[in-house]
């Protein structure tokens, strides 16, 4: 196995984990906010935005979001990169999101890009330095491994809540 393989794998993971969380996604559970501001859906939701927008600059793609029109099937009143960084108490409540196979599908998506992206790449870009601003500096293969990782704890996030007593939400 070389590190593409690797990166592929580590890639999947976040939508396998979603994905087996299907059963237990009603209207009700993706929205609920157990004594914080992240709901269900908006971990979903952040899941793949971040991985979309990181990875659409380092493939300089457009986003899937609104390349695959997932910006206009959300109907969420957001800006067209925005990803939830940042996103204050109101912000994240505000991404309502009703329909469970709508999140899957959307994070599927990116997921594909980002093997598909993958799969583009040899060995030798791996070690390319994409952002000089950090010490050390972050190749892309660190980012690729940061986005994926990223992805995959905020899944494991909405998987916590989803296992959670229904008494635990407000």
């Amino acid at each position: 196995m070389n590190a593409i393989d690797i990166l592929i794998d580590l890639a999947r993971r976040p939508k396998d984990s979603a994905e087996a969380l299907r059963i237990s996604l009603t209207p009700g559970l993706l929205n609920a906010h157990p004594h914080h501001d992240n709901s269900v859906a908006w971990l979903l939701w952040h899941a793949a935005r971040e991985l979309d927008e990181q990875l659409a600059a380092l493939s300089g793609r457009e986003a899937v979001w609104s390349s695959d029109g997932f910006d206009r099937r959300f109907g969420l009143e957001l800006g067209p990169h925005e990803m939830g960084y940042g996103h204050t108490a109101e912000q994240a409540r505000a991404v309502v999101v009703e329909d469970p196979e709508l999140l899957l599908e959307h994070l599927a998506a990116v997921v594909d890009a980002q093997v598909e992206y993958l799969r583009s790449l040899d060995e030798s870009a791996l070690d390319e330095v994409i952002d000089e601003q950090w010490d050390p500096p972050v190749t892309r293969a660190s980012r690729l491994v940061s986005i994926s990782v990223d992805a995959a704890e905020h899944v494991a996030q909405a998987a916590y809540i989803a296992g959670m007593e229904p008494g635990a939400f407000e």
